[in-house]
């Protein structure tokens, strides 16, 4: 989050101002679900509910790395940031949880952590795609 404040304060936004703001809707509904998942499910769901975050920024961080280096700098320290190996074993140490606890789980458990991963993944792709169309 310091590299998302420090692009606010860059721009002028205050820390008050950013805290302020109100959430599109999708943000509003993933961060939701979340807070959802950690008030009234298990610690199962809310790390499978968590990963499709770190991993996908994880993946399109790497890739955007593949591709010549953006001119902003701001777009430059994203994309420094999650295409990092630092991120990137974040990322993979993330999975070992889910991992770990999935196999420790039983299939009722599996099966809300699933839930709660492919719901995620949705709130995730709903949120690039708000990016993309630049939904307000």
């Amino acid at each position: 989050m310091d590299l998302h404040r420090a692009y606010c304060a860059e721009l002028g936004i205050s820390a008050e101002e950013l805290e302020a703001e109100q959430m599109a809707p999708t943000t509003q509904g993933y961060t939701d679900f979340l807070v959802r998942v950690a008030a009234h499910g298990d610690f199962a769901s809310l790390v499978a509910a968590l990963l499709p975050c770190m991993w996908g920024f994880s993946e399109v961080g790497r890739r955007l790395a593949q591709r010549a280096r953006p001119a902003d700098p701001r777009y430059a320290a994203w994309v420094d940031m999650y295409s990092s190996e630092e991120f990137a074993a974040l990322a993979t140490w993330c999975r070992g949880v889910v991992d770990r606890v999935g196999e420790q789980a039983g299939p009722q458990a599996r099966a809300a952590m699933s839930r709660a991963f492919l719901t995620s993944s949705r709130y995730e792709l709903a949120f690039w795609d708000m990016a993309l169309s630049e939904q307000p």
